[in-house]
């Protein structure tokens, strides 16, 4: 599909901005963002909230800076954590810094799959990221120190060798979407802080001994998206494979499925995500592939109710949206790669 004048039309005529909107619902006094206005996901995720503001990421934006400096501040509070795993490697799931907290930015005392790396990249990548855009997530030293003990951290942990929770939190092993966040986030820091050369050598060695699988028990997983976009740490040859692998195996009527044998939300087969069309139409605008980007512009409007309120999925077996909507996620993503399809469509005519 073309994105034709009547295909602008529309999306003019959604107005993108009532996804700000909805993002907006979803905001904390902090300036950080809770994952759904739903009950089950009324908790703050450090990597939700990485993707919630990346649509803010490329121009100056206060919601982009307020929420860095909401996760920084949730960092301070637990510095004390942090030092004592620079020196000593977490044993238990709540020993490592935590994956999701209460809207008060607080910890939650109760088993989780806290041992997520990629969430820890993900955030370096966001600040480097955006000192590089020109926003002012670096407010002063305290937060410099921050980026430094977050780095050590992660060496302590050796990253590119530990098994974690991953991206959906779930079995433990090493997985390449943790890895290659890992990479991205303190490549992206290293004008800001010391990072060891060797530090980003032994991720790049991992993935390219686990790539393009995810994992041991994994061959394809959605998350591996990550690495094309935002992170862009594969070369073409590589995210062509991912990107075939992922549309081949896991792509489905309403979005794509996490991995195959998925068990969420699974009711005769694996749950569709919505930010599965966003998330392949940003990777294929990555790799110059617009006539294939173009065509998911129909898939994620497909999915996009009149009030922007985007679900997390669609439940395996139906065509039903379960109880976690809006889903900052997927507004987000959907938001983003629309308001990047409209804007080059207006600057071609």
């Amino acid at each position: 599909m073309r994105i034709d004048e009547y295909s602008l039309e529309v999306l003019v005529h959604m107005n993108l901005e009532k996804a700000v909107h909805v993002l907006d619902k979803m905001r904390l006094p902090s300036g950080a963002y809770t994952a759904s206005l739903s009950d089950d996901y009324s908790y703050v995720w450090i990597r939700d909230i990485f993707y919630t503001v990346l649509p803010f990421l490329y121009k100056r934006s206060e919601r982009y800076e307020a929420a860095y400096h909401a996760l920084f501040d949730l960092f301070k509070s637990y510095e004390w954590k942090i030092d004592i795993h620079i020196e000593k490697k977490p044993v238990y799931l709540y020993e490592y810094i935590h994956s999701r907290y209460s809207t008060e930015l607080e910890e939650i005392h109760v088993e989780w799959g806290h041992a997520q790396n990629d969430a820890i990249g993900a955030f370096l990548w966001g600040v480097g990221e955006g000192v590089r855009h020109g926003q002012r997530v670096i407010r002063d030293s305290s937060d410099l120190r921050i980026v430094q003990k977050l780095v050590e951290y992660l060496e302590n942990l050796q990253y590119w060798q530990a098994e974690d929770n991953g991206m959906w939190e779930e079995n433990i092993e090493v997985h390449a979407s943790s890895v290659g966040a890992c990479v991205a986030g303190v490549r992206a820091v290293r004008m800001l802080v010391n990072v060891k050369e060797e530090l980003i050598q032994k991720g790049e060695e991992t993935l390219r001994g686990l790539l393009p699988c995810e994992s041991e028990t994994k061959e394809v997983d959605l998350a591996l998206l990550s690495l094309i976009f935002p992170y862009r740490i594969v070369d073409r040859e590589m995210a062509l494979q991912i990107i075939n692998r992922v549309t081949s195996r896991l792509e489905r009527e309403r979005g794509c499925i996490r991995y195959e044998h998925d068990q969420y939300y699974n009711e005769g087969r694996e749950a569709e995500w919505c930010f599965g069309f966003p998330w392949l139409g940003l990777c294929y605008r990555e790799l110059g592939m617009d006539e294939v980007a173009e065509a998911y512009v129909e898939k994620t409007m497909r999915n996009i109710p009149d009030n922007w309120e985007i679900p997390e999925l669609y439940i395996g077996g139906k065509n039903i949206a379960n109880v976690n909507t809006p889903l900052a996620w997927s507004v987000s993503l959907s938001y983003l790669f629309l308001s990047v399809m409209e804007l080059e469509q207006k600057q071609i005519h």
